[in-house]
């Protein structure tokens, strides 16, 4: 990989991520546009460790709760908010890891492709007005209850298909189950933590017994670059999730979707 190549695709990681625009989407697509060739399973590795960095130091707070309400689970103590949703995190993250496990290697090798992407950006865009149209805005993080983060978990797996978005997917779930905006984003933020570290960690173990050559100078910029943009991104989204809703986004979407279809037909 080039230098260039490098920022340009962390700084794409960054931002997409957390927006609900969908970070495979734009990994697939942008490299395609620019005639690059696809960056590696070390580079997936570097800018979603570099993501995970970012919304552990945004949410730095609930991440000490979450840890304090998880000892509290382990002590059978499960009445306190942060062990709830602690709880809640635990659950929602089964349905995305069973399903990973069971067909990332199908999904990777079937459906990473721009028609593909094309179809996901536009269902989702039209899911995510609808949701965020009609979700009621009366229910909070610590509302969740276990029928929720089942819910929650289930819509996060469907995102391992690229163009789908797992923020947006989940946020969407979210909004339909009754949560205000900034909730909905905070949990599903929340419940990124857990799955990109699983996925950092499986990939990795890819990495330790493949035979693949790693640059890790470049590996290092990528996941710095990526945390810094997660981070800026994050924080943009959740200032103004609450005014500007989720239609921007989706037209964001349908608009990439077109511009997509254009260039294959």
């Amino acid at each position: 990989m080039t230098w260039l190549q490098v920022v340009v695709l962390a700084i794409v990681q960054g931002l997409t991520e957390f927006l609900p625009i969908s970070s495979s989407g734009h990994l697939v697509l942008v490299p395609s546009a620019a005639g690059w060739t696809d960056q590696g399973l070390a580079f997936d590795v570097a800018v979603h460790f570099g993501s995970l960095l970012a919304v552990c130091l945004f949410f730095r707070d609930d991440i000490v709760a979450l840890l304090r309400g998880s000892g509290q689970l382990l002590t059978l103590k499960h009445d306190s908010p942060e062990a709830r949703v602690a709880l809640a995190l635990g659950i929602g993250t089964v349905p995305a890891a069973i399903a990973g496990l069971a067909m990332a290697g199908w999904i990777e090798a079937n459906l990473r492709s721009p028609a593909v992407i094309v179809v996901t950006l536009s269902a989702y865009a039209i899911v995510m007005v609808l949701a965020d149209r009609f979700g009621r805005r009366d229910r909070n993080v610590a509302d969740v209850t276990l029928r929720d983060a089942l819910v929650i978990g289930c819509a996060q797996a469907l995102a391992l298909v690229p163009g789908t978005s797992r923020s947006g997917v989940t946020i969407s779930a979210g909004r339909l189950l009754g949560f205000d905006r900034r909730d909905a984003a905070r949990f599903s933020f929340l419940l990124s933590v857990p799955v990109i570290l699983l996925a950092t960690v499986y990939e990795m173990g890819g990495l330790i017994v493949g035979d693949e050559a790693v640059a890790w100078t470049q590996l290092w910029v990528a996941a710095l670059v990526s945390a810094v943009v997660a981070y800026v991104s994050i924080d943009f989204f959740m200032r103004f999730v609450s005014r500007i809703g989720l239609l921007p986004f989706a037209l964001y979407r349908l608009v990439l979707a077109a511009v997509i279809l254009y260039v294959l037909a």
